[in-house]
C-alpha cells in the first residue's frame, strides 16, 4: 500500500479518490473546489465532478440550509460519477459536517475548521445534541480520522505582514485549506498559483494574500507531525487517448456546440436567453465569442427570449435558446409556434427540481414528458439527451442538424448534473465535423410555402426578402402546399399527421441503440441523459460479479431509435432508473408493452452508486423467485449478506 519516497513522506497509492469540500457559501467553496479540479487535470487523472449549491439565496451563514459543496473523484481509472462516499471532507463549519456526516464511512479523512466549532455555530446548525451536552464533538467524530486545524489564526499569522482588513485575511482560509489538501493528495500549486496571478492582479494585496495562505496551508502540511498519521496520498495518472485536452462543463461545451455550429452552418446565429439557474452561464460564455459573430442577447422575458430566436430562424439564420424549470413552461406557446411555422429551433433546457420555482440549484430529470407533449395541440418535436458534459458540444451540433435538415424545433434535455459538472474533454478537429448543410430554397418558379421534401416531409427555408418568394407563415393552420390560412377540418387532420410523419422520418438519421454487456444478460438496465455514468459505473460491478445484467442508454428521445423494440423485447425485465417518478417508463411500457421496472427518487440529487446496485441486487432477486433467470445468482454483499435459505424460508412465511 505505501512506500518510502525518496524525500522520506509516506505514500499511501490508490487507484481513485473522492473528496468533499463544504463551507458556506460565501468561503469561496467552489472556488477552491474549481482550482483543485484545473490542479487535477493538468496532474493527468480522469474526474468527475458534483458542486452543490444553496437553493435560498443569500441564506444565512452558518446554517444548514446555506452550505455549499462541491465534490470530485479522481483517479489513475475510467471515472464516471463524482463517487458516492467521500474519502476526504474538508469542513469549514460545523453546519457543513453535520448535513455530512450521514454520507461518511468508517475512517473518512475529516478536515475541520476548528476555529469555527463554537457555541454561536452550533446553533446556527441547529446542532441539539451537542448544544445539550448530549455528546461531544469527538464522541461523534470517533469513527472517522480527523485533522483540526485553526484556519482562521493560522492565516492570521501568515498574513501578519500584509496591510489588508482582518475580516480580508480570514477569507483567504479557503486557500490555506486547498493548500493543505494539495499537500495530501499531491496536487501541483502551479496551476492554482497562476489563477491567483491573473484573478486578483489587479489587487496585489489581495493577490499575495491568497498566494501566501495557499503556500502556508501547503507548508502546515510538511512541517507539522500530520504526515506521520496520514500519508500522502499518491493518485497516479490517467492513460487518456492521444490528444489535447481540457476540463469542460456542460454549459461550456453548449457554448462551444454553438460555435460550431456558426462554422458548420455559415449563417447567421442568433443566442437569446433570459438569465435563469442553472442555464444563464451558456450566455455569459457565448458573450465572449461575438467576434466570431456569434450574436447573444439577454432578453427580458422568456417569451421574447424564444420568439427571438424563432424570428431569426425565420429571417434565414438560425435561433437558439435555453432555460430550465418555469422557462420551460414559459416557452411552450413560442415553441408551438415554431411547430406551427416549421421553423428550425433549437432549446437548450437545463433541468432542475420542481414544480414551479421548486429547488433551483438542485438536479432532477422531471422535463421529460413535458417536452415531448407539454404543448397544446398535438405538437411533437426531436428530443434529444446528452449525457455527459462533454457530450453537450456534440448534442447541440446533432440538434441543428436535425432542426434544419427537419426544419422542426428540437429541444436538447440536459440538467444540473451535467450543465454545472465538468470532465476531461478531448478537443475535436474542427474539420471532423461534418457540414451541416443548410439550402435556401431560391427559385421563384414552383415555390410554394408548404410543399414537401419527399424524403423528409421538411417544407422549403425561404429567406424573407427574395425576390418571388413571398409567402405567409404564423400561428393560424396553414393548407398543405399552398400555406394559406385553412380551417379546413380535413385539411387540418392532414397537417397534423404529416407534422407527425415528419418527426417520424428523422429516425432515418438516428443510430441503433447499442446494448453494453453480456449477450446472455437478462436483466437490462435502461437509462437516459445524465444517469448513463452511474449506470455505466454499477453495470460494470454487476458483469464483474458474473451477473446476467446489460445497459443500453437513450440519446434519443422522440423518435427513439427504430431498433429499441427489437432490442427490449430480448430482456426478460427492464429496470429504468430515473430522478423522477417514472416518466421514461411510462413511454417504454405504454409504447413496447415490455415487463419494465422504476427506480426512481426526486431528492435533487443524483443517483448514488450503492442505492443502484441495490436496486439491481433486488430486481435480480425477484427474477430468481419469479422464475425468469436462467441459473442461479449470488446477489449478496456487504451490509446485504444473509443466507439463501433464510431469505427462501422469509418470503414463503
Amino acid at each position: 500500500m505505501g512506500d518510502n519516497s525518496p524525500e522520506g513522506e509516506v505514500r499511501k497509492r490508490v487507484q481513485k479518490v473522492t473528496i468533499k469540500f463544504a463551507g458556506d457559501s460565501g468561503d469561496g467553496i467552489q472556488l477552491i473546489g474549481t482550482q483543485f479540479t484545473l490542479a487535477t487535470a493538468i496532474y493527468g487523472n480522469d474526474f468527475a465532478i458534483f458542486p452543490e449549491f444553496p437553493a435560498e439565496i443569500r441564506a444565512p451563514a452558518g446554517t444548514t440550509y446555506g452550505v455549499s459543496a462541491f465534490q470530485i473523484q479522481f483517479g489513475s481509472i475510467d471515472i464516471l460519477t463524482p463517487g458516492d462516499e467521500p474519502d476526504a471532507l474538508v469542513a469549514f463549519n460545523p453546519a457543513a459536517l453535520k448535513i455530512n456526516l450521514p454520507h461518511l464511512k468508517p475512517g473518512t479523512l475529516i478536515i475541520i475548521n476548528i476555529n469555527e466549532f463554537d457555541e454561536i455555530n452550533y446553533k446556527k446548525a441547529n446542532w441539539e445534541s451537542i448544544l445539550k451536552g448530549e455528546e461531544t464533538l469527538d464522541e461523534i467524530l470517533s469513527k472517522f480520522e480527523v485533522i483540526k486545524v485553526e484556519f482562521n489564526k493560522l492565516v492570521v499569522e501568515a498574513l501578519k505582514d500584509i496591510d489588508i482588513p482582518h475580516k480580508d485575511k480570514i477569507r483567504t482560509r479557503n486557500f490555506f485549506a486547498l493548500g493543505l489538501v494539495s499537500w495530501i493528495f499531491m496536487r501541483p500549486l502551479e496551476p492554482v498559483l497562476k489563477f491567483i496571478k491573473e484573478n486578483f492582479g489587479k489587487k496585489p494585496e489581495i493577490a499575495k494574500a491568497n498566494e501566501i495562505s495557499l503556500k502556508a496551508g501547503y507548508n502546515y502540511g510538511e512541517t507539522l507531525e500530520i504526515k506521520h498519521k496520514f500519508p500522502r496520498i499518491e493518485v497516479q495518472k490517467y492513460v487518456f487517448e492521444p490528444g489535447k485536452y481540457r476540463y469542460i462543463s456542460g454549459n461550456e461545451a453548449f457554448a462551444y456546440g454553438i460555435l460550431a455550429i456558426k462554422e458548420k452552418t455559415g449563417i447567421p446565429l442568433v443566442y437569446s436567453s433570459y438569465p435563469i439557474t442553472p442555464a444563464s452561464d451558456i450566455l455569459h460564455y457565448l458573450e465572449a465569442f461575438r467576434n466570431f459573430g456569434i450574436i447573444a442577447l439577454q432578453m427580458e422575458d422568456e417569451i421574447a427570449a424564444v420568439n427571438t430566436a424563432i424570428g431569426a430562424s425565420f429571417a434565414g439564420g438560425l435561433g437558439i435558446t435555453a432555460t430550465s424549470g418555469p422557462g420551460l413552461s414559459l416557452k411552450s406557446e413560442g415553441i408551438n409556434l415554431a411547430v406551427m411555422t416549421e421553423l428550425p429551433l433549437i432549446v437548450i433546457d437545463n433541468q432542475r427540481s420542481g414544480p414551479s420555482t421548486g429547488m433551483p440549484t438542485k438536479t432532477e430529470q422531471t422535463d421529460l414528458l413535458f417536452a415531448l407533449y407539454g404543448r397544446h395541440g398535438e405538437s411533437p418535436i426531436i428530443v434529444i439527451a446528452p449525457q455527459s458534459p462533454g457530450d453537450c458540444f456534440l448534442a447541440v451540433i446533432e440538434a441543428a442538424k436535425f432542426a434544419i435538415k427537419y426544419m422542426t424545433p428540437v429541444i436538447v434535455l440536459s440538467d444540473l448534473y451535467i450543465a454545472m459538472g465538468s470532465e476531461p474533454w478531448k478537443i475535436p478537429d474542427i474539420d471532423s465535423i461534418a457540414e451541416i448543410k443548410v439550402d435556401f430554397w431560391k427559385k421563384p418558379n414552383g415555390f410554394q410555402p408548404y410543399a414537401r421534401d419527399e424524403v423528409t416531409l421538411a417544407r422549403p427555408w425561404a429567406k424573407p426578402g427574395t425576390p418571388g418568394l413571398e409567402h405567409r407563415i404564423g400561428g393560424l393552420e396553414k393548407s398543405h402546399i399552398y400555406g394559406k390560412v385553412s380551417y379546413d377540418p380535413q385539411n387540418h387532420d392532414f397537417m397534423v399527421k404529416l407534422r407527425a410523419e415528419k418527426i417520424r422520418r428523422a429516425q432515418a438519421d438516428i443510430p441503433d441503440i447499442q446494448v453494453y454487456g453480456p449477450d446472455d444478460a437478462e436483466l437490462l438496465v435502461l437509462g437516459w441523459g445524465s444517469t448513463f455514468g452511474h449506470i455505466r459505473a454499477v453495470v460494470d460491478r454487476a458483469i464483474e460479479k458474473g451477473w446476467p445484467v446489460a445497459q443500453a442508454h437513450l440519446r434519443y428521445i422522440n423518435p427513439f431509435p427504430k431498433n429499441l423494440n427489437d432490442v427490449l423485447k430480448k430482456f426478460k425485465r427492464i429496470l429504468i432508473p430515473e430522478l423522477n417518478l417514472g416518466q421514461l417508463l411510462l413511454l417504454i411500457k405504454g409504447k413496447f408493452g415490455v415487463d419494465a421496472v422504476g427506480f426512481n427518487k426526486v431528492t435533487g440529487t443524483p443517483f448514488r452508486e450503492s442505492e443502484l446496485m441495490q436496486a439491481i441486487e433486488k430486481e435480480l432477486i425477484n427474477m430468481e423467485k419469479e422464475g425468469k433467470l436462467s441459473k442461479h445468482i449470488e446477489v449478496y454483499e456487504g451490509k446485504f449478506i444473509e443466507k439463501r435459505e433464510e431469505v427462501a424460508k422469509s418470503a414463503a412465511g
